[in-house]
This record gives structure tokens, sequence and C-alpha cells, in this order.
């Protein structure tokens, strides 16, 4: 009995630094992706109207990495780690933009920033994932 709430309580453990790791993931991806993304603005004809969708593109792009990489050891649950890992990237980018931007409020295209974000997290790839063993 010990040894079976041992090794519950490790996995959950494993479990947590996994989700951690891929949300960190996910927001370092973000970040340089958007640095690039600035530069080819800044140094090109580029239009500002592909801006949000290429936001929206990069953040969802980085959080299916981040949960890909969260769950990939995992033989199930993997959907509940992806979203989870949605959830926290989606949290922290918001936190820093209301900090960053005093005149920071949600509109329609956060929200559905938001439910990408979280959706593409829970999704992955799950035949990416089926080479994990």
């Amino acid at each position: 009995m010990k040894e079976t709430i041992k090794n519950i309580s490790t996995t959950g453990n494993n479990n947590f630094l996994l989700i951690i790791k891929g949300s960190i993931i996910s927001i370092i991806i973000t970040i340089i992706a958007l640095i690039v993304f600035s530069l080819i603005l800044a140094y090109s004809n580029v239009s500002e109207s592909v801006v949000t969708p290429t936001v929206i593109g990069i953040s969802g792009i980085s959080i299916l990495i981040g949960s890909i990489l969260s769950s990939i050891k995992l033989k199930k649950g993997g959907m509940i780690n992806g979203g989870i890992v949605g959830l926290i990237y989606i949290t922290l980018i918001y936190f820093l933009s209301s900090i960053i931007d005093k005149d920071f409020s949600l509109d329609l295209s956060s929200i559905i920033m938001c439910i990408t974000c979280i959706l593409t997290g829970a999704v992955r790839w799950n035949s990416w994932c089926k080479y994990k063993t």
C-alpha cells in the first residue's frame, strides 16, 4: 500500500515538472519566434495586417511543441497535460501583457487566442506521441 502511494506521489511530482517544462519551452519558442517576426516586419514590406494571425499561429505552434514535449513520456493523460500547458502559457502571456501595456483589455481576438492555445495544447499530435515508446 505504501509503495502504491509513493508511486502516485512520484508520478504527480514528475507530471507537474513536465507541465512546467512544457510551458517554459513554449514561452521561449514564442519569444524567439516573435523576435524573428518583428525583425521581418521592421526590415521588409510585410503588411501589418498579418500580425494577429501570425501571433496566433506562433502561439499555437509553440504550445503544440511544449505540450508534445510535456506529454511524450506519458502513457495516458497527455490531453490533460497539453491543455494545462496551454492554460499556463496563455495565463502567463496575458499576465505579462497586462503589466507591459497599461491599457490592456480582452477582446474577441484575445478570447479566440485563449481558446486556440488551450485546445492546441490539449489536442497535440496523437500520432506523434504514439512513437514515444
